[in-house]
């Protein structure tokens, strides 16, 4: 029997003359270890070795020894780091060469200054500009949505966020170079978890470096005119960012940072919006409650909507929050332990790779009553109350929380208010959308869906 959660204890450093745990283990498959099992079920998987080790086990992983640990404690552990025990530069060993020195992959005061620097990018102000930008695009392309009895939905809300992005981020309109764009931005998602990591011709690593080359390309192309008319597009602003002593980034950062930012952008945007779709056609008594919500709140469809009307969109927030929980966009959060550390008795020695599971932490029944049932309700704000502060970790934790939430907050609501004031959806009652873990969890049938213009 594995200690319950607050049982559990981490703490900076490892005691004199102390014998620690013994930390279970998992091999697998020689080399790939687990890796077919996670692409096969991420979420299945990790309760799995919950169930069965507790707290912290160490399984072979895309050929990295990873100690998974598990529960709220070890997130808060983790991502609060105090005293630098843990580093994001494992993400470098993972997924490195195709989003190399984007935000999520620096450490300490680097990390630091970047991230004041495009700090900008994401103020009030600028999320207000990227609010009445997007818009015109939303109406437009889910006014375009053909009803029928087998909407894709996956395919619709991936070339709506890469759309919206390409407006709001680039500064461009949607054109040729967009479908370009998210077979490059796929590839080089789906590449981190590739069993062959080598560039061969076929293999999924080949693709994704192919697929960074363009968009480098891409981007190296405009940033000449980026800085030389300023626009308000968040490509300007990053050529326009200065860090703390007045220094710009280079045209190597921009890049960096653009291609990091964009791929989270529409990826996180349009998995949870995919997501929402799904538990509101399952729970269609939701659905209308939302629905009616959006009618009271801005029933013209024609209507640009504001910070105010968002703000009052209480019931998209109770429902994207729930969703959110139920599949977590970033599965696993890894970490490179810099200096030895205690996590529940088990000993992390430094130069070790350790994650910890959003997904996991999001269905442990000692957190949440009935994990498994959709139940917006359970972040209202009365049985939020005593909440572990780490227990619902979807933008993460600590220095490294995603500094896009807003934005990404901001546009799924609004995609999302635009799709319930013009259509009803469903699907069959058996149906189940089974997820895709070769990256980030995506449905594998593309969520089929039966849609009814209103």
């Amino acid at each position: 029997m594995h200690a319950s959660s607050n049982e559990i204890t981490g703490s900076a450093s490892p005691a004199a003359n102390t014998v620690y745990r013994a930390l279970p283990r998992e091999s697998g498959l020689p080399v790939i270890g687990k890796s077919l099992d996670w692409i096969r079920g991420a979420d299945r998987l990790l309760e799995r070795l919950h169930r069965d080790h507790g707290s912290a086990v160490t399984v072979r992983m895309v050929g990295i020894d990873m100690t998974y640990l598990m529960g709220a404690e070890a997130n808060q552990l983790v991502l609060q780091n105090r005293g630098g025990h843990f580093a994001s530069s494992v993400w470098e060993e993972l997924i490195g060469p195709f989003f190399h020195r984007g935000l999520m992959l620096l450490d300490d005061d680097e990390h630091r200054l970047h991230r004041r620097a495009m700090q900008a990018a994401f103020s009030k102000p600028a999320l207000a500009g990227y609010l009445r930008d997007m818009q015109p695009r939303i109406q437009h392309e889910v006014g375009r949505w053909q009803p029928g009895d087998r909407f894709m939905g996956f395919a619709a809300l991936k070339t709506l966020t890469l759309n919206i992005a390409s407006e709001v981020f680039v500064g461009h309109a949607p054109g040729a170079a967009s479908e370009k764009m998210n077979t490059a931005f796929l590839d080089t998602v789906q590449a981190a978890t590739g069993i062959v990591r080598l560039g061969i011709p076929g293999t999924r690593w080949y693709r994704g470096l192919k697929g960074r080359k363009y968009l480098e390309r891409f981007f190296a192309a405009e940033i000449a005119e980026k800085r030389a008319i300023p626009a308000d597009d968040l490509f300007s602003r990053l050529c326009e960012a200065r860090d703390e002593t007045g220094e710009a980034f280079s045209d190597e950062d921009v890049i960096n940072h653009m291609i990091f930012v964009l791929m989270a952008a529409h990826d996180i945007s349009t998995i949870t919006l995919v997501n929402m779709l799904y538990q509101l056609a399952r729970n269609p008594d939701w659905q209308e409650r939302l629905r009616q919500q959006s009618q009271a709140v801005s029933g013209d469809r024609s209507a640009a909507l504001t910070a105010d009307d968002l703000a009052a969109l209480t019931d998209i927030d109770l429902a994207m929050k729930e969703t959110l929980r139920l599949c977590a966009p970033l599965p696993a959060m890894p970490r490179k332990v810099v200096r030895d550390t205690v996590f529940d008795g088990y000993l992390l020695k430094q130069g070790s790779s350790v994650a910890i599971s959003p997904t996991l932490t999001h269905s442990m029944s000692e957190y949440w009553q009935e994990p498994d049932k959709f139940d917006p309700e359970r972040f209202s704000p009365e049985r939020c109350k005593g909440m572990h502060p780490f227990q619902w970790l979807p933008f993460g934790g600590g220095a490294h929380k995603c500094i896009g939430l807003h934005f990404g907050e901001m546009e799924v609501k609004s995609i999302l208010h635009q799709i319930l004031l013009n259509f009803r959806w469903s699907v069959p009652a058996d149906y189940v959308m089974e997820q895709d873990y070769t990256s980030l969890p995506i449905p594998k049938d593309g969520l089929p869906l039966q849609l009814v213009a209103l």
